[in-house]
């Protein structure tokens, strides 16, 4: 009797194995090591997160449409800006990587950093707060695909003229090859002025020439320009500047001298 038993329980128990065999995936033979390698290496996803730094909220302001934090990390502590947001003093934040602005003065808090990073967004407390990943500060000039979007105007552009050893902007981007990295001068009217992005004003040129996006130029400067006025713009034509979040210009003159006339 008991050997009858035994052997009752062993079949059961292989019964219980062989069905539990079919839930598993079917084991793959070997491969050689020839078709190892011919095998195709696993593909990075489109967009890895971005790396950043996490610690307390010691101290925050907000001035001209930015939030400004500084954090503590508990090995360093550092100053970031964002498009407006709701934080306070103890609050736990993670900053992207962002862009750096070594001595950033702002005229509004008129205050110099030794440091600012310009983020598009912060996390407070494990929730996303300020702009939309991607997203620049606001009021930051757009672009289309790598080129300045032109700005319409009701502005008349006529009379402009070509200033002295200068060139038209439509003459930039046709010779934007040669040109790049050397100084320019062009002559236009301001059709847009936006102050104080990133640090720096930025400053839309017309001059009737061109047509679409390259009758338009963007220039960032320290200096103010007013809506309408005819100025010569001198500075170094930067092609192909990545500001980050997507944000890229085909052309650009940076640093620029502004002379109204």
């Amino acid at each position: 009797m008991r050997h009858l038993l035994t052997i009752t329980l062993v079949l059961a128990f292989a019964l219980t194995m062989s069905g539990c065999s079919e839930d598993k995936p079917a084991a793959k033979p070997a491969t050689k090591p020839s078709e190892q390698a011919a095998s195709p290496a696993p593909q990075a996803p489109a967009t890895a997160p971005a790396i950043g730094k996490a610690g307390k909220v010691t101290e925050t302001v907000n001035a001209a449409g930015y939030t400004y934090v500084e954090v503590d990390t508990g090995s360093e502590t550092f100053w970031a800006a964002a498009p407006e947001f709701t934080v306070q003093v103890g609050d736990d934040v993670v900053v992207p990587e962002g862009m750096p602005m070594p001595d950033y003065h702002s005229k509004t808090l008129d205050r110099t950093f030794e440091m600012v990073y310009f983020v598009p967004n912060v996390m407070v407390g494990g929730e996303m707060a300020g702009g939309a990943p991607g997203e620049m500060p606001p009021g930051h000039p757009p672009t289309n695909g790598g080129t300045p979007s032109a700005v319409k105007t009701d502005i008349d552009l006529s009379g402009v003229s070509k200033a002295e050893d200068g060139y038209t902007i439509a003459e930039l981007y046709a010779q934007k090859a040669d040109l790049s990295g050397k100084p320019v001068k062009v002559r236009g009217k301001v059709v847009k002025f936006s102050p104080e992005i990133m640090g720096k004003n930025w400053i839309h040129l017309q001059d009737g020439s061109g047509e679409g996006a390259t009758s338009d130029l963007t220039v960032t400067s320290d200096a103010s320009a007013n809506l309408g006025d005819t100025v010569i713009i001198t500075g170094k034509l930067v092609t192909g500047k990545d500001f980050g979040y997507g944000y890229q210009y085909d052309l650009i003159i940076e640093d620029a001298q502004v002379a109204a006339e």
